[in-house]
């Protein structure tokens, strides 16, 4: 698919909230500091769009948190309630980027285009790329319809679901390690070769950002490794989680002990999920002993290709979301429904390791 900009003017509402598009020098270290007209002073503007500046919060993107991302998603829809606006661009820190777009992206209703993007270098010195990628960002949503949130960094659009930060300094910051971007932004136009599978948008959240507000749920991340015991998981539990994400290795796979730890959570309501560490592919049920096959049986959820941020924030989407806590385990289920239909099915493994020799065909072929 391809959208070539016309003559038509087009409105352009940006978010600033920060990050290295906005900082500069502090004398020991870069932090956010540029308003957002002055990231926009930086940088060029497509012809026949104007824009409307929304100075949010100017932090950096390591600070964010759960609160401030809901200020963001309220920010989003009260610039899309005025229908004079062709879409939204945010700028945005890059450490936390991909989980800010995909809990925007779970909660997209409206056609028209939700943008962020950023910088690796700051504002203000002479390589940095963020005016190229701001102008970049306000191409695409001037341009597209219809693709939900996206990430537009270093010539390239992704979808906000899988994306993530893959390059810690590079220019080319993100990617989807088990898939391909969506299109390209270049000489004027915007070239897209797929549309983004997206789940089915959840409400507006009825928590309130608000200072003094409930504290909105707690969800952990729980990495497992060689010499891991769930000594963490368990406190997360003790510490108010109500939904933990297990990291596991390889496919999903962790120990006996780390399965008795989920079956003890699952029966207490807490939202357990399983993506891995391995930076592509799915996750999969194929091993016992404490693999995904036993940490499945003991209630976890799959996360496909999702990884452990967005996988948090799917959980936390669903832990805000107005449905009886009895339906909470389908409603999060339906949000990665499409990441484990996209899994392959499993190979059958033999019940014991094959010593047998290669077939003579096979042989010949290989000695070919």
């Amino acid at each position: 698919m391809e959208w070539i900009r016309d003559a038509r003017p087009r409105r352009i509402t940006l978010i600033s909230t920060g990050g290295t598009i906005a900082s500069r020098w502090q004398g020991s270290g870069y932090a956010a500091e540029a308003a957002g007209s002055d990231v926009l002073d930086a940088a060029a503007v497509p012809e026949h769009v104007t824009v409307d500046v929304v100075d949010l919060f100017n932090v950096n993107s390591s600070r964010m948190t759960s609160v401030r991302q809901l200020t963001l998603l309220r920010a989003v829809h009260e610039a899309l309630a005025d229908p004079g606006v062709d879409g939204v661009v945010i700028t945005h820190g890059t450490d936390t980027l991909e989980e800010s777009a995909f809990f925007l992206d779970l909660h997209h209703t409206d056609p028209r285009p939700v943008v962020l993007t950023g910088a690796q270098l700051p504002i203000g010195t002479a390589d940095s790329d963020g005016p190229g990628n701001l102008y970049d960002a306000l191409q695409v949503a001037a341009s597209v319809r219809d693709l939900g949130v996206l990430v537009v960094f270093d010539g390239l659009v992704h979808p906000a679901r899988g994306t993530v930060k893959t390059q810690t300094l590079a220019a080319d910051a993100f990617s989807d390690p088990s898939a391909r971007h969506l299109g390209k932004v270049g000489f004027g136009r915007v070239d897209t070769r797929q549309e983004p599978e997206r789940t089915a948008p959840l409400p507006l959240p009825a928590a309130s950002a608000e200072p003094g507000a409930a504290a909105l749920p707690r969800v952990d991340v729980i990495t497992h490794h060689s010499d891991a015991d769930p000594l963490l998981f368990r406190a997360a539990l003790a510490a108010g989680a109500q939904g933990i994400v297990l990291v596991a290795t390889g496919a999903g796979n962790a120990t006996p002990e780390f399965v008795e730890a989920v079956r003890e959570a699952v029966a207490r309501g807490v939202l357990v999920t399983v993506t891995t560490r391995v930076p592509a592919g799915p996750v999969a049920e194929i091993y016992t002993g404490g693999g995904a096959v036993d940490l499945v049986a003991a209630g976890a959820l799959l996360t496909g290709t999702l990884r452990a941020a967005q996988t948090r924030v799917a959980v936390l989407a669903t832990l805000l979301a107005e449905v009886p806590p009895a339906q909470r385990t389908e409603l999060l289920r339906a949000l990665l429904a499409h990441e484990a239909s996209e899994q392959p099915a499993p190979t059958p493994l033999p019940e014991e390791p094959s010593l047998l020799p290669v077939p003579e065909p096979l042989a010949a072929e290989s000695a070919a």
